[in-house]
């Protein structure tokens, strides 16, 4: 059915959101349905928002040129009215028979309806310039989350010149704002999932957390979408043979609770912990497993697991079964020798129960801060903070994590955004922020601001999409990049 349009998180939207509505209702639903990640069939159909499509630019309330192009010496422009929620493509600096289009995409500029040339139109002769009239960015009618480009030719020219993909500013008005759309430009309404599995649930939480820190409530759906598409997946409520995906999966639910009210939220939360409580093991002295037929003891699930437990009982009344857990996973955790001499926690533990001195992953580092920050918040003792300090404080000042002084993974991918691993900094600056917020002086609100100044300055691409590398150069885009980026962008504003 179709949604009402987002909620624009920009003041001078709200009032036009009402006659949005109307305008919507009195000019009809004329666009076709799509599914987000699907290919972009409707991009030519009309659409209606605040106005329909092939509106003259002359009505415009305003005129923001984000990107530019050129061609044999033309200049390609994307126009933007932001309060018209429309854009419009212009061409200069050419002569009669020069064409100039638009192009609308729904999936983050990953397809679109090629050959549709929104607009298209030629300059007339004795002219050096001309523009295609204004075309809707998104659909209201779908919840299709748009961008535009502009694109134009010289003459009878065969090459062709495009402009970035960018977007108006509605449900963008902020830096976090801003990469929440554009992480919701990679959500599949058909699966409910971003991407991956624990992925998913990652880029789930980002979202939820964004919501409740931006207080732009305009994906609020994409928590009980994933919910009802995928409760019935895997071993069902959110459970699988990994159990650190179960954990991830676990905190969104936690995370949808406090958002939302839900109890249903909760009760698969507890699902999921009680899930991972069945396979803490003698093996080593304690501590849960890696998987259901796995009997590796790596950090990432007991950290998980330490988080989840604490937030539980954070949140039912009169309980002592999960602070009990909770209290014996960070027992066993710290005399386990998954924390080294250098206070950095490496991957997992070898067969004999020794530190593997495998990897020092970020996410490793990031998640027992937020586990000992919900830890504290239950017990009350205060010494729990300050074990988080001391591992936050090495983790934050590390040469080897923060090259040059900014966020690197370790074996970070050159051009990409298609790992698992992509998602571990956000993670990692997650897990910091929780614990920034649970200490009085606020110890780590610089680090966490000049991590965001760097990537948004460095790592950022005209449609708010990042890549991997937070000091840059800029790469492909993804889930597991954009959530990391929100996840910071988040961290930061929340401070």
């Amino acid at each position: 059915m179709p949604l009402a349009p987002p909620s624009p998180h920009r003041p001078a939207l709200r009032a036009l959101l009402a006659a949005s509505l109307a305008a919507v209702l009195a000019l009809g639903a004329l666009s076709a349905a799509h599914a987000a990640g699907a290919p972009d069939t409707s991009a030519a159909a009309q659409l209606c928002n605040k106005h329909c499509d092939a509106l003259d630019p002359a009505s415009a309330t305003g005129d923001r040129v984000p990107v530019t192009a050129s061609l044999y010496g033309r200049s390609i422009a994307l126009h933007l009215s932001d309060n018209d929620v429309m854009g419009w493509a212009s061409i200069d600096g050419g002569t009669g028979g020069d064409q100039v289009w638009l192009d609308r995409s729904f999936d983050g500029g990953r397809t679109w309806a090629s050959g549709s040339k929104l607009g298209a139109t030629a300059v007339p002769d004795g002219r050096t310039g001309w523009r295609s009239q204004m075309y809707n960015v998104d659909d209201w009618n779908t919840g299709g989350i748009g961008a535009l480009r502009a694109c134009g030719k010289a003459g009878d020219r065969a090459e062709i010149a495009c402009t970035d993909w960018a977007r108006v500013d509605w449900n963008a008005g902020s830096r976090s704002t801003a990469a929440a759309t554009a992480l919701m430009m990679n959500y599949d309404r058909n699966t409910g999932k971003f991407a991956g599995w624990w992925t998913s649930a990652t880029a789930l939480t980002s979202l939820i957390d964004n919501i409740r820190i931006s207080h732009m409530p305009s994906y609020q759906y994409a928590v009980s979408t994933t919910y009802e598409k995928l409760i019935h997946d895997e071993g069902g409520d959110f459970t699988n043979s990994y159990l650190d995906d179960t954990g991830w999966w676990g905190l969104a639910w936690v995370a949808a609770y406090d958002l939302t009210g839900e109890q249903r939220y909760l009760d698969t939360a507890r699902k999921d912990a009680d899930h991972m409580a069945a396979y803490w093991t003698d093996k080593c002295g304690g501590g849960v497993q890696w998987a259901t037929d796995k009997p590796y003891k790596n950090a990432i699930t007991n950290e998980l697991y330490i988080q989840l437990s604490a937030a539980l009982h954070n949140r039912i009344a009169g309980d002592t079964t999960y602070l009990d857990r909770a209290k014996d996973g960070w027992d066993w955790f710290r005399s386990s020798g998954l924390i080294n001499s250098g206070n950095t926690i490496n991957d997992g533990l070898k067969d004999d129960c020794s530190n593997n001195g495998d990897t020092t992953w970020t996410y490793n580092q990031g998640v027992i801060l937020a586990g000992l920050a919900e830890l504290g918040r239950a017990t009350g003792d205060g010494s729990l903070l300050d074990s988080a300090r001391t591992l936050a404080d090495t983790s934050t000042s590390s040469g080897y994590l923060n090259p040059g002084g900014t966020l690197h993974e370790p074996y970070e991918p050159d051009t990409d955004c298609t790992s698992n691993g992509d998602s571990f900094k956000g993670a990692y600056v997650r897990g910091l922020g929780l614990l920034n917020k649970a200490l009085p002086d606020h110890p780590y609100s610089a680090y966490l601001d000049q991590q965001a100044d760097t990537t948004y300055a460095q790592n950022r691409n005209s449609l708010d999409q990042y890549g991997p590398h937070w000091a840059g150069p800029r790469a492909g885009t993804g889930n597991g990049c954009q959530h990391s980026a929100l996840d910071l962008m988040n961290a930061a504003q929340d401070s």
